[in-house]
């Protein structure tokens, strides 16, 4: 009897501590993949400065476009936490956007090198911060899930392990866009 409650005990404390190393495994490729992520924001905001500086001289009529670019790269860089860090950069992918609509309207710009270098560097890091966001949730959901089923739940209580959270779209990347595809009259 005794023998049985001890082999119950030992088998006990090691499902406790492989339940908690998977946590913490879980846990630390989560906050990695945030990094990753952050690394390729970090580039992205290294780029606008330079890209509004190219297109600065010739687009002074502009100048509120380029404001909201510089404004809004400032909210991002100095966003903390995970909700705010997406709003913030969706809210810079969105006057990016709107950069480079105006600067299609300028045909010195769209043949300038310097410019067309800028954004094609940051249509690639858009590209890559895509991919790490997807990364990201992705772990962030396997976090998640693990601490929800039974027994982990109860080792992430006791543990204190707390829920990660989703890098979210903007509400508008969720809008279903109108195209009008009829000849004109």
């Amino acid at each position: 009897m005794a023998t049985s409650v001890l082999a119950f005990l030992v088998v006990a404390a090691v499902a406790t501590v492989l339940v908690y190393n998977g946590l913490v495994r879980l846990r630390n490729q989560t906050q990695t993949a945030w990094r990753q992520i952050d690394v390729q924001l970090k580039r992205c905001h290294d780029l606008v400065p330079n890209l509004v500086e190219a297109v600065k001289g010739a687009m002074a009529y502009e100048r509120d476009t380029l404001e909201r670019v510089v404004a809004a790269r400032a909210r991002a860089t100095a966003a903390a936490g995970v909700a705010a860090r997406a709003d913030a950069e969706n809210a810079l992918s969105a006057s990016l956007g709107r950069l480079f609509a105006v600067i299609e309207n300028y045909p010195a710009l769209k043949a300038n090198e310097n410019v067309l270098q800028f954004q094609e560097e940051l249509t690639t890091t858009e590209n890559q911060v895509a991919f790490a966001r997807q990364h990201y949730n992705d772990m962030v959901m396997q976090y998640n899930t693990r601490q929800q089923l039974f027994p982990s739940n109860i080792v992430a209580r006791y543990f204190g392990f707390a829920p990660a959270e989703l890098f979210a779209a903007a509400d508008s990347v969720h809008a279903v866009p109108a195209v009008d595809l009829s000849l004109p009259r």
